[in-house]
């Protein structure tokens, strides 16, 4: 049976974007208006299913029987991090683009598997399905230049091991300050002159400060 419509009535057009989907069907089917959705886009704020766009606009003067052609999310789109490890950092920057995710920090580690300056690592890591638009965290190899060495991480170590570690390094022993601190056992290292990681040279005095109870 044909429906039966006021065809040469006009009314306002309702206004149904940010309904969902269905909500929008029945609202317009109500009004005795057909409904195409003619595109779908991703859309980070908006849920799957929602209008985010129609034609006629709100309000404009429409006829029963009239097709309204709407534009619906579909949500967040979910990308694959790529390979990373082994490229260089534009290399890596390029895939990050290319695969709609974004360069976040780079960081340096070091690798005797790699060269120098390429990617050992990814955070998230790479094969992790994200949303689009994440920052991807590189870990970079720094790589050993001659005649630098690297300051090892002594915090929290006992006096002797710390010695142990700088000699490992290429490093000496300097000034060693005794402060009392009841938070640590006796001989620990509270506190070391050159931060964890820094370029230094060959032989260089390494001052520390070490807990007592005393």
């Amino acid at each position: 049976m044909p429906i039966i419509t006021r065809h040469g009535s006009e009314f306002p057009m309702p206004n149904v974007v940010g309904r969902i989907e269905n909500e929008a069907r029945e609202i317009l089917d109500s009004a005795g208006l057909g409904i195409e959705i003619k595109s779908k886009e991703y859309r980070t704020d908006k849920p799957e299913g929602t209008i985010i766009s129609q034609y006629p606009a709100p309000g404009i003067k429409v006829k029963s029987g009239r097709i309204i052609k709407l534009t619906a999310s579909i949500g967040q789109k979910i990308v694959t991090i790529p390979p990373l490890a082994g490229f260089s950092v534009r290399q890596a920057e390029l895939s990050i683009e290319a695969a709609g995710l974004i360069l976040g920090d780079i960081a340096w580690t070091f690798s005797d598997s790699l060269p120098e300056k390429v990617v050992v690592f990814s955070y998230p890591a790479s094969g992790t399905k994200v949303p689009g638009g994440t920052a991807i965290n590189l870990m970079v190899n720094r790589g050993r230049v001659a005649g630098i060495v690297y300051m090892p991480k002594l915090l929290g170590k006992p006096l002797e091991e710390a010695k142990k570690m700088l000699e490992g390094a290429g490093l000496k022993l300097g000034l060693v300050t005794h402060i009392r601190d009841e938070n640590y056992l006796p001989e620990t290292v509270i506190e070391q002159s050159a931060p964890e990681a820094t370029e230094l040279e060959p032989g260089e005095e390494i001052d520390l400060v070490v807990s007592t109870t005393e």
